[in-house]
């Protein structure tokens, strides 16, 4: 169905041939933020400035459309000793992301217990908010410490530019006006300006994700969940409350994923390319992003486990459009770590028209493998037929069919299956066989 495409690798030379390009603007970026940040530290050391930039960088290089980064700031604290309340029990149960035994709020209150801990510094007025309770002395407000956290970054730009450490137009704080639960800053990286999102975070070792024992780490280095996993990081949610963020995680599997042998991130990158040049709808923010598809592939390195799956570019972009077109048939993408979570939730109207543009890409992708400059008019092709969008429901019926074999499937009819692992063949013509009958019968 998807005639071999020779511009794949030519396609792929290009992208990453700006990625080095993208990371000395990052760098260069940093360096002015970084200025900025031990000031905001020296004038309050309960900001810690962390040093450790590689997992925004890789982001940031890997994403090659979007110029905008999150930075986190981490607060200097013994977080474990903070005491987690959950929003009140009337909230609805789509607030609350529970993976196996472990359970997240998707917000809550960071409360200081009334003894035993060394939290002095948090109990000012600029950051806290007292209670009335026998446990607590009083909440952590994340709306006040984006406040203050603000105030800082004002004031040390300002010293910053006195003591000539920031030149003119390096740095704009004219989007720090914005009502948001970050802080954006733009900085000049020498030829355009990069969008850093500051956010303060907290970081705690407890209540850390725990997988339950019907988990299976596959496509990953053995143990990479449990390491990626071991703290638990906090950031604002609304001005009084908190939320579990899983963003650094996330991007430390993806830094895992970039010392794998194949083609795994490559796939990521033309697909958030292509998304870019004909997916995304001119002036409009919401839709597929960077962030959707970075999930669809930890997905793929999950069902497609093997290293065979991933020797091949083709094929590799094909085991992120398979899950990713039945992701967008059924408007449910699940979390990585959270499935119960749908990352797809509240935007069904944006991605309702991008199934076929993507089936379009699947079906014939030399039409999509070029770069357009300028305005380029979207042309759709021919679709593939009606059945195979019926298949691709069958995940949202029926649980067992969100796996290997289904998939492996998907890939048959693409003409992308070349796994030679009798047991997958196996399992692949069982499923197969399996809906043919269904289909036999409903007719």
């Amino acid at each position: 169905m998807a005639a071999k495409v020779p511009q794949w690798q030519n396609y792929l030379q290009v992208i990453k041939a700006r990625e080095g390009q993208r990371v000395e603007c990052f760098q260069k970026a940093e360096n002015i933020l970084l200025i900025v940040l031990e000031r905001v530290s020296v004038m309050d050391p309960r900001f810690i400035v962390d040093y450790s930039r590689n997992l925004e960088a890789l982001e940031f290089a890997l994403c090659a459309t979007e110029d905008e980064v999150t930075m986190e700031v981490p607060l200097c604290m013994d977080a474990d000793a903070l005491l987690i309340q959950e929003c009140s029990s009337d909230q609805s149960d789509s607030e609350k992301i529970t993976h196996g035994n472990s359970q997240m709020p998707a917000s809550c209150f960071l409360g200081i217990p009334k003894e035993g801990s060394q939290l002095e510094k948090w109990t000012k007025e600029d950051v806290f908010s007292m209670v009335d309770s026998t446990e607590l002395s009083g909440h952590i407000v994340p709306g006040k410490i984006l406040q203050l956290l603000k105030d800082l970054i004002v004031a040390a730009i300002v010293y910053c530019r006195r003591q000539f450490l920031i030149k003119p137009g390096e740095l704009s704080a004219e989007r720090l006006q914005e009502d948001a639960m970050q802080l954006p800053l733009l900085i000049s990286s020498g030829w355009k300006m990069i969008c850093f999102n500051i956010v303060p975070v907290v970081r705690r070792k407890q209540n850390a994700l725990k997988f339950n024992n019907n988990w299976q780490e596959r496509g990953f280095p053995q143990g990479s969940l449990w390491k990626v996993t071991q703290e638990a990081d906090y950031i604002p949610a609304s001005y009084f409350h908190w939320r579990y963020s899983t963003n650094r995680p996330i991007l430390r599997l993806l830094q895992i994923m970039s010392t794998l042998k194949g083609y795994c991130l490559d796939s990521l990158r033309i697909l958030d390319r292509v998304n870019h040049e004909y997916w995304r709808e001119e002036g409009k923010n919401k839709g597929l992003t960077f962030h959707h598809l970075r999930m669809v592939l930890l997905w793929a390195t999950h069902f497609f486990a093997s290293p065979e799956d991933w020797g091949n570019l083709e094929g590799s972009v094909y085991r992120l459009l398979v899950i990713l077109l039945c992701c967008l048939a059924n408007n449910h993408l699940p979390h990585f770590l959270y499935p119960e979570q749908n990352l797809f939730q509240g935007e069904g109207a944006d991605l309702h028209s991008l199934y076929p543009k993507v089936e379009s890409f699947a079906n014939n992708p030399k039409y999509f493998l070029k770069f357009h400059f300028s305005g380029a008019e979207y042309k759709t092709h021919h679709q593939i037929d009606n059945g195979f969008k019926a298949l691709l429901h069958l995940p949202a019926e029926d649980k067992a069919y969100w796996d290997t074999a289904f998939f492996d499937m998907l890939l048959n009819k693409f003409q992308m299956y070349e796994i030679t692992d009798s047991q997958r063949v196996s399992a692949m013509s069982n499923i197969l066989s399996k809906t043919k009958k269904m289909v036999t019968n409903q007719s």
